[in-house]
């Protein structure tokens, strides 16, 4: 199991608001280059196109499915398969946007300021990270992991995600850097339907991916199906069936 564009946009809308409240706070007004870094299906770049309808706009990310997604909902941009840790192109670009990505990269104290290096004067990077390894829906990720019979298999799975550094942190590495940071977190509570299915339908286009990807066919659906239940405990389900599901993530807005 990899990254699959149809599984992550089944909640394209919930999924599309964070990065609508993270382009509503950059501060620059005009724009001439912009880029989507882990541009996904092209979701997030579409807002960037509405926003910034005079500028070049562009897209990357690590996935072709993805990335072939972004090129039939956005033909007229151009979309490259990069790994943005890997990303050479010098810029300057005058957005940077980093919508639910970086938190499966690591070294931030590197990565962050080289982004911001790319920036031209005036110009933000713009990054949202889901902040949940420490949520119910991560914990038991873990906790089923390690205690069935796919837990050597799955030793490493829980290291691909980055874990969190705190809003000052984050701060402080991009401060010396850029003449404003802005950073800031917000829990977002997702009415999905279905119950504890619908969450794990939800994490399955992203948290689950390193949890299943090392296992056959069988494996995975025993792991789903234990993961499922305990799920079903840690979000009980409302009276229409539905679930909340509370997803913390952190903004940061970084201008030259």
């Amino acid at each position: 199991m990899s990254w699959s564009a149809k599984q992550y946009v089944a909640f394209e809308d919930e999924r599309t608001r964070p990065a609508r409240d993270l382009l509503a706070a950059i501060p620059t007004a005009e724009a001439r280059t912009v880029v989507d870094i882990g541009c996904g299906p092209g979701n997030s770049t579409e807002l960037l196109v509405q926003r910034f309808a005079q500028a070049k706009v562009s897209g990357l990310d690590s996935s072709p499915d993805m990335i072939d997604a972004a090129r039939k909902r956005l033909p007229q941009l151009q979309f490259e398969v990069a790994e943005i840790d890997r990303w050479a192109d010098a810029g300057p670009f005058d957005v940077i946007f980093a919508n639910a990505v970086l938190q499966w990269l690591p070294d931030h104290a590197t990565l962050l300021p080289a982004l911001a290096g790319k920036l031209s004067p005036g110009g933000s990077l713009a990054i949202q990270m889901p902040d949940n390894l420490n949520e119910p829906s991560h914990r038991l990720m873990r906790e089923v992991a390690a205690n069935g019979p796919w837990a050597a298999k799955l030793a490493g799975a829980a290291g691909q995600r980055t874990d969190m550094a705190s809003a000052s942190e984050y701060f402080s590495m991009l401060r010396p850097h850029c003449s404003r940071v802005d950073v800031w977190r917000t829990t977002y509570h997702h009415q999905l339907s279905g119950g504890a299915a619908g969450v794990v339908e939800w994490f399955k286009g992203s948290g689950l991916i390193p949890f299943l990807k090392p296992l056959s066919e069988d494996e995975r659906g025993q792991y789903l199906q234990e993961y499922l239940a305990a799920v079903a405990e840690a979000y009980p389900a409302l009276a229409d069936g539905s679930v909340l599901l509370p997803f913390p993530r952190l903004f940061i807005v970084a201008t030259r």
